[in-house]
């Protein structure tokens, strides 16, 4: 099991602490590279250095925050189209903690 991280905007922040991480529930903010909605039906997680690259392409139009995921099993993750790793379906919010917050545009 690992600690695992999901990078999205500050919007959500509210959201995520009262539902935990669920694709579902997307809708606040733009998703890190744009999107309107989501890519996956899933909750995109990374290692620390794959969640700098996401906090480095923000296209939130606003600052980001970086939650943990704790106890991932890697082996449950799924690589999207375009080449980056998720979770199928969500993460409880007893699972998550919110490490970095208000990271500023790049």
């Amino acid at each position: 099991m690992e600690r695992l991280y999901h990078v999205t905007s500050v919007r959500n922040r509210d959201s995520i602490r009262r539902f935990g991480l669920d694709s579902s529930r997307m809708g606040a903010a733009r998703g890190i590279a744009g999107s309107r909605g989501p890519e996956v039906d899933g909750i995109f997680l990374a290692d620390e250095h794959t969640a700098g690259f996401f906090i480095r392409i923000n296209n939130t139009g606003g600052p980001v925050d970086v939650w943990a995921a704790d106890g991932i099993d890697p082996a449950a993750l799924v690589i999207s189209p375009e080449g980056f790793e998720y979770l199928p379906g969500t993460v409880s919010r007893d699972r998550i903690t919110l490490c970095r917050q208000d990271v500023p545009l790049p």
